[in-house]
């Protein structure tokens, strides 16, 4: 743990408007110092991945009305944890000072003389038409906007809201505006604002669940009451409306808004996460298994005493490859140590990992599974060559044995276990109940059959919801399991797998599952 600061400070940060993508450098660096987090409703709780193992959490809410906290008393949340010596991160979506009531944060501090910095955000005013391919000006179009608060202070007397200046500016953005938006047509009209000016709706902005809803200052009222346009939403008012058809571009990408459930370790989730999320899927991690040590690493400690006695190493994954290397660490040697061995890695995922070290790979099958590395050996002379395969506990045994019938004296040594995760079946069938799963993606056959474990032997997948299975083994095992499998790749990678998925979307109907 970091050295706490003689005094606290408070870092007033805009956290964006949702795609945790568009914080800062500035931000990540702040909340890389905290000791304390203190996170409203519309931040993206993945930002919170930035802040130290040490740092605590504190989420205080306010969504439409419902605070966790009050105003007032997050003000004296801040004060008194400033006050205890921490440096505190406060994160508020968007930007703090666009109707975010960072104003009234930071006079808090002030009268409490304690220190702070404002570290300005990605406002949603902004980001979410930008998402919706509404740009908020441009030439011959306008080259006036005005952002204003869809809800004001319900205790003031009167609106200071300027409603025939509004009527005369090119785009008008009201934030926070659905529960006022009968109002705000009517003032707008009612003071001149064409009926027929375009307008749209825009929910969830940045995220792989936008909305977006356009019409007109007449007719969107009506068209959010059928459609069930929930808050919170931007209302954009303007001829640069009509733009969206043409530029629109986030909610077309090719997995847009598709929910994939990934059941990967935790740890091991983010590399896919990030592919799915760059062509616009919703991510979600539901591991089902875990990865561990092995106990008392009886067997690879045994080899690793050895190690200059074998002519190869496979390394079947990239967990073996990092099991392996914090081993021998561990045990006092080092990469100088696998000198005069050669090593084969099943798949470029694989191979990363050892090159990372400063290790050069000698062998990567054409096909990333056992049998592609039999081949691959098929043309040498195995014939008293020794060979170790760091791998998992629990795992097949074509490769050793095929190994061994080509003349190869063989030590399959375990480097990790694979265990269930632990996770509740309820979880994943309240998304199914929300319709929020499409796709459930299976990159092993450890991940499959916990799956199943978890779900329970009466569960039934439902209809609408796909699986995708990266390699015939992991396919197989989930077709044994009793799932119909809808996305298989050739590629047998991540970028593989996500790029099956995009294929599959573009050019098939969805199947049933299991």
């Amino acid at each position: 743990m970091k050295e706490k600061n003689k005094t606290g400070k408070v870092y007033i940060i805009g956290a964006g408007p949702g795609d945790a993508g568009l914080i800062t450098l500035k931000a990540i660096e702040c909340l890389r110092l905290a000791d304390v987090v203190i996170y409203d409703n519309l931040v993206n709780e993945e930002l919170l991945k930035y802040a130290p193992a040490h740092a605590r959490f504190i989420y205080v809410g306010k969504k439409g009305g419902d605070h966790t906290l009050s105003q007032t008393e997050i003000n004296d949340v801040l004060v008194k944890e400033a006050k205890a010596c921490n440096t505190v991160a406060r994160l508020k979506g968007g930007d703090p000072f666009i109707f975010g009531r960072g104003g009234e944060e930071v006079e808090a501090l002030v009268a409490q003389n304690v220190p702070f910095e404002v570290v300005p955000g990605v406002t949603s005013a902004i980001a979410v038409p930008a998402y919706a391919g509404i740009p908020l000006t441009h030439r011959g179009l306008t080259s006036t906007v005005t952002f204003i608060t869809g809800h004001e202070d319900p205790t003031k007397e009167k609106s200071d809201i300027d409603w025939q200046a509004l009527a005369g500016i090119g785009t008008l953005v009201f934030l926070m505006g659905v529960k006022n938006l009968g109002q705000i047509t009517k003032e707008l009209i009612g003071r001149g604002k064409a009926p027929d000016t375009p307008a749209a709706l825009i929910r969830r902005g940045t995220t792989p669940q936008q909305e977006t809803l356009v019409g007109t200052l007449e007719n969107i009222v009506i068209l959010a009451h059928a459609n069930n346009f929930q808050a919170p939403a931007i209302l954009v008012v303007g001829p640069v409306v009509d733009l969206r058809e043409t530029l629109r571009w986030f909610d077309q990408k090719p997995l847009f808004g598709k929910g994939v459930v990934i059941t990967r370790p935790e740890k091991q989730a983010d590399d896919l996460a990030q592919l799915l999320a760059k062509e616009g899927a919703n991510p979600i991690s539901f591991p089902t298994i875990k990865i561990v040590v092995p106990p008392g690493w009886r067997q690879l400690d045994a080899a690793l005493k050895k190690i200059d006695k074998y002519d190869w190493i496979i390394f079947t994954s990239a967990n073996g490859v990092q099991f392996f290397f914090k081993r021998l660490l561990e045990k006092g040697k080092d990469i100088r140590d696998l000198k005069g061995i050669k090593i084969c890695c099943i798949g470029p995922a694989t191979a990363k990992q050892i090159e990372a070290r400063g290790i050069k790979v000698d062998l990567v099958p054409d096909e990333f599974i056992a049998e592609g590395i039999l081949k691959s050996f098929s043309a040498m002379n195995l014939r008293d060559k020794k060979i170790l395969i760091p791998r998992a506990a629990k795992a097949r045994d074509i490769l050793p044995e095929g190994l061994k019938k080509r003349g190869a004296s063989v030590a399959v040594v375990a480097a990790y276990r694979t265990l269930n995760s632990g996770r509740k079946k309820e979880e994943l069938e309240e998304l199914f109940a929300e319709n929020k799963v499409d796709v459930i993606t299976f990159t092993s056959s450890s991940t499959v059959t916990n799956y199943v474990k978890i779900m329970g032997a009466d569960y039934s997948l439902p209809p609408h919801v796909q699986i995708a299975c990266i390699g015939p083994v992991t396919a197989a095992t989930a077709k044994k399991a009793g799932f119909k499998i809808d996305i298989q790749q050739e590629e047998y990678t991540m970028e593989g797998l996500v790029q099956s998925l995009v294929d599959h979307m573009k050019n098939k109907e969805p199947g049933s599952g299991r």
